[in-house]
């Protein structure tokens, strides 16, 4: 079953020294029961899940790779990779992302919807793969950083 947001929460929260309000236009998808979110300047295209090769000695959250038009895509399972002790996502969309020079795909639930949500950033810094928290209908969403999270992937 679908969910469309329809309204923008108009809730926002006030930024102090270890965060920055930034309203910017999200991807919000599903994974498990949770909602995240990406930059939607990361996202390429949505495919639905389909079959794939996998690759030997690659760790569970790898689903393989997949021809995509002629480019070879290495696909990630997102729900594994946030929730080690979580199955494999069996019915959902692969949402291809641009990692610098290579198409990577990420094996969600489903994708719901695009807003632009005020996301309360983490100035931090660091090696986190979180961008951020917003807020969608009184929802939480976790906005996810997928250049991170993708380069920790392939770095490991």
């Amino acid at each position: 079953m679908s969910t469309r947001w329809t309204s923008l929460d108009s809730t926002t929260s006030t930024p102090d020294a270890a965060a920055a309000v930034v309203a910017a236009p999200t991807l919000l998808f599903r994974v498990g029961g949770s909602v995240y979110g990406c930059d939607i300047t990361e996202a390429r295209e949505i495919i639905p899940l389909r079959p794939m090769t996998r690759l030997p000695g690659a760790p569970a959250f790898v689903r393989g790779l997949l021809n995509i038009r002629g480019t070879i895509v290495t696909v990630l399972d997102l729900g594994v990779r946030l929730d080690a002790g979580r199955a494999p996502i069996t019915d959902g969309s692969i949402l291809l992302v641009r990692h610098r020079e290579r198409l990577v795909g990420l094996v969600v639930d489903e994708v719901a919807d695009v807003r632009v949500l005020d996301v309360d950033a983490d100035e931090g810094g660091g090696e986190g793969i979180v961008r951020g928290l917003a807020t969608a209908d009184g929802s939480p969403v976790v906005v996810l950083d997928l250049d991170t999270l993708i380069k920790q992937v392939l770095l490991s």
